[in-house]
């Protein structure tokens, strides 16, 4: 690991990744405003190691443009959005934001980031489906 003050890590950039996929899956089921449930997070939740301000910026970035960002990757799905499981949307719009707005973060780290966070939290195949939406949106951003 870096010892390096301030240096964050890979791990500490997973970590928030993985917290603010679990506050937006939050923020979808309840409502709740983004403050309120990152302060629940910060509360409750094991986060030390992980990124906070790039956690604050996944979960303020994904709420604030949740609309644009599901515009972007919809047009690549095989079901409705209405239909999209609730974690499997949750990691699109946070990796379809990375794509969008986290641009200084190569694209190849945020697909397999998602992939990742697929594998641990969405069903069993979700992460192909996953790889493949996101892969879709980055042929788009990248024209």
């Amino acid at each position: 690991m870096d010892s390096t003050e301030g240096a964050v890590s890979p791990a500490m950039r997973h970590k928030a990744r993985h917290f603010a996929m679990q506050a937006i899956y939050q923020w979808q089921m309840t409502g709740q405003s983004a403050g309120e449930i990152e302060r629940q997070f910060l509360e409750d939740q094991p986060i030390q190691g992980a990124d906070l301000d790039y956690m604050h910026d996944l979960i303020s970035g994904v709420v604030a443009n949740f609309e644009h960002i599901d515009e972007v990757y919809e047009p690549f799905l095989s079901r409705p959005l209405k239909d999209l499981d609730q974690v499997d949307k949750a990691i699109l719009r946070l990796g379809t934001f990375e794509l969008l707005y986290r641009q200084e973060i190569p694209f190849r780290v945020v697909i397999n980031e998602s992939i990742m966070l697929a594998k641990e939290f969405a069903e069993q195949d979700s992460h192909k489906f996953v790889n493949g939406v996101l892969d879709k949106v980055v042929r788009v951003i990248k024209d």
